[in-house]
């Protein structure tokens, strides 16, 4: 059965697993990539510090942590969440769980008072550049602010 719960810290050390696991098998374990944020090993540290301005959310299926997404606050752009960490585990993909979890992130960001999302990603990513796309983000040109220095794709959308 597939669940969705927000993260606390028995989540942490295999979302940090999956993450790095799944920017490594793209070639993106490299610095400028969350595959080296300082925070990456204490998630739940990060999101659970500020629930009114953030939010991750974990996707389990009997019992196994099979991806997750989050969103913070992006002070660069108004009223802008910054959608964050979607990732899910190759056995997951191909059901559908990318756009339920980036659906349950918007929900959430607009919930806490968002109305755009900010994202940043790369082209090595293209089943990520395909589900951002499909759900309605637009590419826009690199911006003067990049949180992740090796990312070359950047998608706005406007909430509703």
């Amino acid at each position: 059965m597939t669940a969705f719960h927000k993260i606390g810290p028995s989540d942490d050390a295999a979302l940090a697993a999956l993450i790095r696991r799944s920017l490594k098998a793209h070639g993106l374990d490299l610095p400028g990539t969350a595959y080296y944020d300082a925070a990456l090993d204490h998630l739940s540290e990060f999101y659970t510090a500020v629930p009114e301005k953030r939010a991750y959310f974990v996707l389990s299926e009997n019992g196994e942590i099979a991806g997750g997404i989050g969103l913070s606050e992006f002070p660069f752009l108004p009223g802008c969440a910054e959608l964050q960490k979607l990732y899910l585990a190759d056995r997951f993909k191909g059901r559908g769980l990318g756009y339920r979890l980036i659906a349950l992130a918007e929900e959430e960001a607009k919930r806490l008072g968002y109305t755009q999302m900010y994202l940043e990603t790369h082209t090595n990513l293209q089943a990520a550049l395909h589900i951002y796309e499909k759900s309605g983000y637009r590419q826009i040109p690199r911006p003067d602010f990049v949180q992740h220095s090796a990312m070359n794709r950047f998608f706005i959308k406007k909430l509703t």
